[in-house]
């Protein structure tokens, strides 16, 4: 055997071995992936979204990336929710940039691309959509977002701590609202409550003065508002001038919705994620100093879950290349979550995933005062 067939030979022994054991070569870069509202009404997500995602990742660079190899962010515009946008979305991520990690956002483009990341194994990881419908509808999608029905399921436990009984509900016309509305009203009936009304608004309403007044003429103990910016801001503002002074009580309120209600929102209680910088907690003052630093405002709650979402991706990466094999994708990505759920959270201490797939985190109860949400007290979910 001369020396050229020696080493044509080694070539081939060397591909059949790696086909036998499905070893890969490492790649020179991670691209993570991201399907965010970059544009449209809801673009100050994506905007907030994607600024905690790039802090994430230039800090993790900075480091020398995951074991020598660096992240880079690919993002891709859903356009604010539209199920066919997420799935062009999705497509461009897998064809043109390869990628097999996926940052996911909203309910309606993530339900979309959990068929496609089934059949292309690709990991998911939301830290923005808030439906109980997107518990399972991948194999392979994770939630460091509280979901609608849990941050619901608080505000129903506070209402009814407040000796409150019968509720109206104002919803979003869609998936995320309709979910809420779908969880709500079983718990609230098995708390002892009664429904006096449910009404809905398109997202992107202008007016909803015909259901605020039918929510009036039913008389409740309080107002649930099961929406999102900025329908929370015109459904409290609304109430209001319609001389409603019950409790509102919802599950998201943004600098948006302050402005858009302006004096009106005094007094609303909410309950969300709750993301507050600690001495107590290093990280979570390091995050919040380093993302105003770069960006000039305080960082909210899905700011810090997409930079936690990123750490967390590292991670995993870090534990699937352990494995060897063919490992930056969904399958082996949820096998090494799954062998150990416990994750550092850039909300203080750790967090936890259950078995269903959604990070155990904790929520707070907001008040509205002077135009902020200012903290109450933490609520237990359990």
């Amino acid at each position: 055997m001369n020396r050229r067939q020696f080493w044509i030979g080694g070539l081939a022994l060397a591909a059949a071995l790696s086909a036998a054991t499905g070893q890969a070569a490492d790649p020179k870069v991670y691209k993570i992936g991201a399907i965010l509202a970059m544009s449209g009404q809801a673009s100050l997500y994506g905007t907030t979204m994607s600024q905690g995602l790039k802090l994430a990742i230039d800090e993790i660079n900075a480091k020398g990336g995951v074991n020598g190899i660096p992240l880079e962010a690919v993002i891709e515009d859903h356009k604010g929710g539209g199920g066919q946008e997420g799935v062009n979305a999705m497509n461009r991520l897998l064809t043109i940039h390869g990628t097999k990690i996926v940052m996911t956002s909203f309910t309606a483009p993530t339900l979309a691309i959990a068929p496609i990341a089934d059949q292309q194994k690709v990991f998911l990881m939301n830290g923005g959509g808030v439906s109980p419908k997107l518990v399972g509808s991948s194999k392979y999608i994770f939630h460091n977002r509280s979901l609608s029905s849990d941050l619901a399921n608080g505000a129903l436990l506070y209402a009814k701590e407040l000796g409150l009984k019968k509720m109206a509900q104002i919803h979003w016309k869609n998936e995320a609202g309709d979910s809420v509305v779908n969880a709500a009203a079983p718990i609230w009936k098995k708390l002892g409550g009664e429904i006096a009304a449910t009404e809905a608004v398109p997202q992107g309403a202008t007016n909803m003065d015909t259901q605020i007044a039918k929510v009036r003429a039913a008389n409740p103990d309080f107002i649930a508002l099961w929406m999102f910016n900025p329908e929370v801001g015109l459904a409290i503002k609304r109430i209001r001038e319609f001389g409603m002074k019950q409790p509102l009580i919802g599950i998201e309120y943004t600098p948006n919705d302050a402005k858009i209600a302006g004096n009106t929102s005094e007094g609303f209680l909410y309950i969300n994620d709750y993301f507050q910088p600690s001495e107590d907690h290093p990280w979570s003052k390091q995050f919040a100093d380093g993302y105003k630093k770069k960006y000039g405002v305080d960082p909210d709650f899905y700011a810090a879950n997409y930079y936690e979402g990123v750490y967390i991706i590292a991670e995993l990466l870090k534990r699937a290349r352990a494995r060897g094999g063919d490992y930056a994708n969904g399958e082996v990505m949820k096998a090494v979550l799954i062998e150990n759920p416990k994750f550092d959270s850039v909300y203080g201490g750790q967090m936890v995933f259950q078995p269903n797939g959604v990070a155990f985190k904790r929520v707070a109860l907001f008040k509205v005062e002077d135009g902020k949400g200012k903290f109450q007290k933490f609520l237990d979910l359990k």
